[in-house]
This record gives C-alpha cells, structure tokens and sequence, in this order.
C-alpha cells in the first residue's frame, strides 16, 4: 500500500476540499498536499448549482495537484445532507451444505440481497453495514468466517439517500474530468479519522457540525448503531447574527470566527467590537456578550435536535466515551462546555491525527479537515477490499515534476468466476434428487 495514493474530496455547504494522501511503511497517513476552495454551488450538503460545484471542484483538484506534485484522475467522494436516512434490517442466507465454511462469499451474498431492499421512490441506499451475524441462532458473532452452519443471519444498518443528490454528485465529479471511486457518508469518514477504537468499543456519539447540516454517527461495541442528519450547522448562526446585529453576512461570518463563543456566561470581560460603517457611515458597535448570546441560542437549538437523536436511538445511557465533536462549527470557543451542560455528557474536540504519520502539516489538525482524512483512509480500506479503482503511482519524496496517476481495475477477485460457477454446478449435480418428484 505504500506506493499507492488516494484522493479525498470532501464536497461541503461552505468548502470544497481535495487532499492527498498515502501511507508510509508503518502504515500511518502522510497528507501530500491540500485543496480547499470555497463552495458556492451546494445548500445544505446538497448540489444546487452544477457549474458552480464544477468549477469549484476544478480550482481544488488543480490547488492540490500543485500542492502535492500528483496527477489526480481518481477521487473518494463524501455525501450528506438532509435526505440521508438510516434503517434497521435483518438478511437470512441458507446455505447448502453443512460441512463448507462459512466463506466472504457467503457473507458478499448476503450483503448484495440487502441492495434488493424495496425502498421509497427517488432513494437510493448508500452504505450497507453488519452490525452482528447469527449462525444457527448463536447470536452475537462478529465474524462468522471459518465456522459450520446451514443458516446465516445478520443484522444490517442501511444508509439511504435521494437518488438525484447522488447522480448530481457524480455528475459534477465526472464534469470536473474525474472518476469517483467511492461514496461515503461523511460521518462515518469523520469518525475513521478522529475516533478511536476504544471510544467506537466504549460507545460515543461523533457529532460533525458542518455549515449546512449537522451529522450524526453513533458507534457502541465497535458497531456503527445510528447515523442522522439535522439541517442545521454553522450557516444558520451566521444568519442569526447578521439579523440580530444587523450587519452584512460577510462581517456577521468574520463575528463568528473571530469573536464568537458558544457560552454567554464564560465571557469574563464585555468587549466591545467595532465595525466599520457601509460607504461612509458611522460604525457600529456590538457587545462581545450579545454575540455569544445569539450564537448560544442556536447551538442549543442544534444540541436539542442531537440529543433528541441519540434519545431515538436507544444507547443515551450506553455513551460512556459521550459526545465528540468535529467540523468547522466545533471550533467555536467553549462549545464543548455547552455541549456537557446541555446534554449532561462529556465532550472532547475530535482532532483528526489519530491515524497521521509524524512530521504533518499543523493546519490539517483542524477539525475542518476530519472529513477528507476520513475519506483518504476509508480509500484505502476499500483498495483493500478490491472493490474500487486503484490509483498507481510512481511519487516519491524527492520528485519534483508531477506524477502520472492512472486507474487499474482490479481483477484478482474476477479472474476466480468460472470456478465458482463450476463449483456450484458440480454441487447441484451430485445433490440427492427430491423424494417428492
């Protein structure tokens, strides 16, 4: 995996980012270079204007070719946005013999029949996931791989989203003159970058506050439990403050960044900030504490809506790890305080270096970034898996020119078909016949 490079694009409601990644020999990440842009073509984590994203998706694509010295032609594509949904399914497979173990086919077999699920109009499902697999009613195995059973069960968590937010997604990557290699929800690429596995065992809550929405991811006993979305993130509070200070949504953004803090209460001091007047008027002045009202109201606002969650979820109690936030609303200043007085549970700000090799850049360690590391390593898993596109390349620390980066299908699990459609052939011959007949 060492020569291998994945690309991530994280296509936001505020930014759009491209980065690239490899692993070194110890198997940790070195990010080679970065791309964000601003994003002015989606609402809400959905695209709404398909040249816009385009030409973002462009100008970040050729920032972190110059930036890292890559060709890029392959990307890992993170989706949100309010029409994610999740559900909760069981798959049964009855196998036919009793002596064969139970194989990654089996388990390939039993996930492709969840693909068959009868859906609502216009869904699409995104992400199958095993939770737990039940063989011959021994409930609780995580890995059923290696042992005898005629009957295969598992519990699934399915992740479903509007089929036109995908096509347009992909749309906008294949416009931009790129193939997308995978989709994933970017919650579960944030908790890959900033979860541990303990916390995952634990059980904890990743909560990535975004600019449109609000994502949520819940993982207890190392298993994914519960995702949801809530259409509210930091663009909502932006708006807040340009209607309670009745400033321009530039400078009430600037406020927020600069000045803004979750707790009203925390404030030692009442500063006063100063704004300059529009075409020669006189300027306006706002209390550093009215600003931090107005922010706490809506961050309350957006906590209630996750706590309410978590509550649906059924493992408010089960949270020992409690709550982790990440994403640019998680950078605002006693946020974490909030979120424990709020909810009642602890809180910690995610830092995406949980899996980065020594010697990273210190901008990638902001919360903002946790979604495009979480794609880069969730690339990876899945160049493992051979399910996608792999990205040769012939980089190396000391190359100046960029690299040739060309897309190889891989075929190890495909070149194996015939045997297995001659084996189950061979099967259905020497099985007894039917007393019945």
């Amino acid at each position: 995996m060492e020569n291998q490079i994945v690309v991530a694009l994280d296509i936001g409601t505020t930014k759009i980012c491209a980065m690239v990644g490899r692993k070194d020999k110890h198997g940790k990440l070195e990010v080679l270079g970065t791309g964000k842009v601003e994003s002015v073509g989606v609402l809400r984590g959905v695209v709404s204007n398909i040249e816009k994203t385009v030409k973002a998706i462009s100008d970040a694509i050729a920032e972190a070719e110059r930036r890292s010295g890559v060709e890029i032609g392959v990307v890992n594509v993170g989706i949100a946005g309010q029409h994610i949904k999740s559900l909760q399914h069981r798959g049964i497979l009855t196998r036919h013999s009793l002596h064969d173990e139970i194989s990654q086919d089996d388990i390939d077999d039993l996930i492709s029949d969840m693909y068959k699920l009868v859906l609502p109009p216009g869904d699409k499902i995104i992400h199958v996931i095993p939770q737990e697999y039940i063989v011959d009613n021994e409930q609780g195995i995580v890995d059923p791989i290696g042992m005898s059973g005629i009957r295969l069960e598992a519990n699934f968590h399915i992740i479903t989203g509007q089929t036109t937010a995908t096509k347009n997604i992909a749309k906008c990557v294949q416009k931009a003159g790129l193939e997308m290699a995978s989709l994933a929800l970017e919650p579960i690429a944030s908790s890959a970058s900033v979860l541990s596995g303990e916390e995952m065992e634990a059980g904890v809550a990743l909560v990535d506050i975004g600019g449109g929405t609000t994502d949520l991811a819940i993982f207890h006993e190392g298993i994914i439990r519960h995702t949801a979305v809530v259409p509210l993130g930091g663009n909502i509070i932006t708006k807040d403050i340009k209607e309670g200070c009745n400033v321009m949504g530039q400078q009430a953004e600037k406020l927020k960044v600069k000045f803004g803090a979750a707790m009203a209460n925390a404030l030692t001091e009442n500063r006063i900030i100063t704004i300059p007047g529009l075409r020669g008027r006189s300027h306006k002045e706002i209390s550093e504490i009215n600003l931090a009202r107005i922010i706490q109201a809506r961050v309350e606002e957006i906590l209630d809506l996750i706590y309410w969650e978590i509550r649906r979820s059924g493992y408010e109690r089960k949270l020992i790890g409690g709550i982790v936030l990440t994403g640019g609303g998680a950078l605002l200043r006693n946020i974490t305080d909030l979120v424990e007085l709020h909810t009642g549970m602890s809180a910690r700000m995610g830092i995406p270096t949980e899996h980065l090799a020594h010697g990273y850049d210190k901008e990638i360690t902001s919360p903002i970034y946790a979604t495009s590391i979480g794609l880069i390593l969730n690339g990876f898993k899945e160049l493992q898996r051979g399910r996608q596109y792999e990205t040769d390349s012939n980089y190396s620390s000391n190359a100046v020119p960029a690299t040739h980066s060309k897309q190889t299908v891989d075929m190890e699990d495909g070149n194996k078909w015939y045997e297995k459609i001659f084996k189950r052939t061979k099967e259905w011959f020497e099985a007894e016949p039917d007393g019945d007949l």
